[in-house]
């Protein structure tokens, strides 16, 4: 058994009690299962170190060894039973102490926290003109609820849900029903095609700046790209970074209807 030396002062202590579940705790024992024998020569280790001079605060720690010497010797003795044919444990009476104590020790530590805590809040004086500070709107709530019925609670309530359905939002109500945009590459190589044979010539960037969406841009230069593929279109650029000029050739027409092109 370790019963090594604790080194402690009398002031980390207020009381047997506290010293106790300071030795508890330390050694890490069930409160409801201590044992006595290691228990009682702790507490007499750290006895014989404390100071005797002040013999009131030295008669309590006194006391509680007298305790521990009682529980020890009685659990040396074999166990007395109660009328109800139970047990007696010699250390309940110690240990319903000790619980106690520790409810009140770690609730005075709720305490210190919240008067810690209060020492932060500020308060401001009311600065209420006193001429208005006592005026208090008097309301007669049977008065005022005199003419309410179950039909009319109901009808209020529907009216509530209702404007909260029919509310508009200001930013998004003034926005434009989203629709997905359907292109297919086949109808723009048909309308690139006929566009084509109705002005034989024509600008690249003019055909593609006059598509609606960014969608239609790339669509239509794919289409492009297709028709130029199978002959249906010729381009022509003169110099670098001038505009590409289109021109139509049904010289190498090709049948049937116009699809694109898999993928080389």
């Amino acid at each position: 058994m370790d019963s090594s030396v604790i080194s402690v002062k009398l002031e980390a202590f207020d009381g047997p009690l506290d010293l106790l579940l300071h030795l508890i705790e330390k050694n890490k024992i069930d409160i409801f299962d201590i044992p006595i024998v290691q228990i009682t020569e702790q507490y007499m280790e750290v006895i014989a170190q404390m100071d005797h001079k002040d013999m009131d605060v030295m008669s309590d720690f006194l006391v509680m060894a007298a305790t521990l010497l009682k529980i020890k010797s009685k659990m040396l003795l074999p166990v007395e039973v109660t009328e109800e044919g139970e047990e007696e444990d010699p250390r309940a009476e110690l240990v319903e102490r000790l619980l106690e104590y520790k409810t009140y020790k770690y609730a005075s530590y709720e305490l210190k926290d919240k008067q810690m805590d209060a020492s932060h809040l500020l308060f401001k004086q009311s600065t209420i003109p006193s001429e208005i500070a006592n005026i208090k709107d008097e309301v007669d709530v049977g008065e005022l609820l005199s003419d309410i019925s179950l039909s009319k609670l109901q009808s209020i309530f529907h009216s509530v849900m209702k404007r909260q359905v029919d509310k508009i939002d200001p930013i998004r109500s003034n926005f434009g029903k989203i629709e997905k945009e359907t292109v297919t590459l086949a109808d723009r190589m048909l309308y690139i095609e006929e566009y084509a044979m109705l002005h034989r010539t024509f600008s690249f960037r003019q055909m593609l700046e006059s598509q609606p969406s960014k969608t239609m841009v790339i669509v239509s230069f794919l289409g492009i790209l297709e028709l130029m593929k199978v002959g249906t279109l010729k381009i022509s650029q003169e110099h670098i970074f001038d505009d590409i000029m289109i021109t139509y050739d049904n010289s190498n027409k090709y049948e049937g209807e116009l699809t694109p092109s898999s993928a080389d």
